[in-house]
């Protein structure tokens, strides 16, 4: 049997900022690996959830020049959990913003999850932008998804958990999960605000994975992530992230010249594997690996083994 690849070595930055995108944000990046290599750009998930030094270890050092960022209201971008002026299509503007502060002419392009869907709106925008694509966890964003992971469908695999998630919400209104948090996620009260942010983003940390996670149970569950994770995921889910239904699939056209690979878990509860199917179907170029005994989680490990092999290939360190 294959021995499955792991993560790179830890590294640091080589260089790191804070760019003024306008309208009252300023984002942080960061750059690692080698001035000058293979240029590429990481997409975090959430929307809301930032970026870690795990994610720069995902790209082999010596052999890229990798750019990763927090998208605005998350992280270390300010102000923190913001809403106003945050939407697909100001982080699609940041991306190429960021390129031309890069000083590359086109770059790989890696998401995941919600990264997975900023990716396909900012490669579909800018095509030309784009020398590959690597995308883990689809996510199309369309209703259908939204309702199976916050209504019903995800809460038959997990009573118990959605149960908790329910809990904040008045049975009342609980026929509209997504609504009765954006109440709950926007109350003038802080408090009641990171109340609700955590049990929102718990439901998310303890379903993602196969197998139970008391790490992601621990990081979901902290404030200040979980403030800005919740309010700025239920903000653009409740705008169905400023798409058209169904556009991300019906545009995939547009990437016919781009080559790609989709990882996606089989068990992938938030993301439903039809869907990155679909993908493959309308983008036949990318290679399309749906991995046995894996959720969603990047750090899955044969999700991460097939993510590894494909940052190597692209930089023509391996053929697969």
């Amino acid at each position: 049997m294959t021995e499955l690849r792991g993560l790179y070595p830890e590294i640091e930055p080589y260089a790191s900022g804070m760019l003024d995108v306008g309208d009252g944000h300023t984002i942080y990046w960061e750059r690692s690996g080698t001035p000058g290599k293979k240029p590429a750009v990481f997409l975090h998930g959430g929307p809301g959830g930032g970026i870690s030094p795990a994610h720069r270890r995902l790209f082999h050092p010596d052999h890229y020049d990798v750019l990763l960022f927090d998208q605005r209201g998350c992280g270390r971008s300010t102000p923190h959990a913001e809403l106003e002026a945050n939407t697909t299509w100001h982080l699609v503007e940041d991306i190429e913003r960021l390129r031309k502060l890069a000083g590359v002419d086109q770059w790989l392009v890696f998401g995941g999850s919600w990264g997975s869907t900023l990716a396909l709106a900012y490669s579909q925008t800018y095509p030309e932008r784009v020398s590959e694509l690597v995308l883990r966890g689809i996510y199309t964003l369309t209703k259908a998804e939204l309702d199976w992971y916050y209504q019903f469908g995800v809460s038959e695999m997990f009573p118990e958990k959605f149960e908790r998630f329910q809990a904040p919400v008045p049975e009342g209104e609980r026929h509209a999960m997504m609504a009765a948090y954006q109440r709950l996620l926007t109350h003038p009260d802080k408090g009641v605000r990171v109340e609700a942010a955590k049990a929102w983003s718990l439901w998310e940390g303890e379903t993602i994975t196969l197998l139970p996670s008391l790490d992601n149970s621990q990081h979901f569950g902290e404030d200040e992530f979980a403030h800005a994770f919740a309010r700025i995921e239920n903000h653009f889910f409740m705008h169905g992230g400023w798409l058209e239904e169904g556009q991300l699939l019906r545009d995939a056209g547009k990437l016919k010249h781009i080559p790609g690979v989709i990882v996606h878990g089989r068990y992938d509860m938030p993301c439903p594997a039809r869907y990155a199917y679909a993908l493959h179907k309308a983008w036949p170029r990318a290679d399309f690996h749906l991995i046995e005994g894996a959720g969603h989680a990047f750090n899955e490990p044969g999700i991460l083994d097939r993510l590894i092999r494909a940052t190597d290939m692209f930089a023509g360190l391996s053929k697969a």
